[in-house]
């Protein structure tokens, strides 16, 4: 198993990870049509484009789990960069077997590369047991994050 950046050729199997989640069902989006539309093909072009920003894909033969992180300069604690980690998932057939680890080591190496000094996440508070996968790995609840859909 290898990570790297991901490629044009990796986005279906990578909104299907996305889409294999019950809260990604309740939001509405469960399905994954047959053809990638325009919108979601900019997303991955501007993703790709941008330095601040890497698409993520763990695989062997296929993709099996996937992150998003984006790097971000600040002028507090000093001007540190932080990195947040998004949207991470790993096929439901390959949990519990230390994957997910592998792939926040992975990203927390990443984070090292850039110099960044915070490293930050946000989990819907349904998901528990990432609660508790990221309270394994370090991660503290120090702040409450709020959303706003528009």
């Amino acid at each position: 198993m290898t990570f790297r950046p991901a490629g044009r050729a990796d986005v279906p199997a990578i909104l299907h990870l996305l889409a294999d989640d019950d809260i990604a069902r309740s939001r509405g989006f469960g399905v994954v049509p047959e053809e990638v539309d325009a919108a979601t093909w900019a997303a991955f072009e501007a993703i790709d484009a941008d330095p601040n920003n890497e698409l993520i894909v763990a695989a062997d033969d296929e993709v099996i789990a996937t992150c998003q992180l984006t790097f971000t300069p600040g002028l507090s604690r000093g001007g540190a960069w932080r990195m947040t980690i998004e949207a991470v998932r790993v096929r439901a057939d390959r949990r519990s077997a230390g994957l997910g680890k592998k792939l926040m080591a992975y990203a927390m190496d990443r984070a090292l590369d850039r110099g960044c000094r915070i490293v930050q996440l946000t989990t819907d508070k349904r998901r528990i047991d990432a609660h508790r996968f990221y309270e394994a790995l370090g991660f503290v609840a120090s702040h409450e994050g709020m959303k706003l859909t528009l």
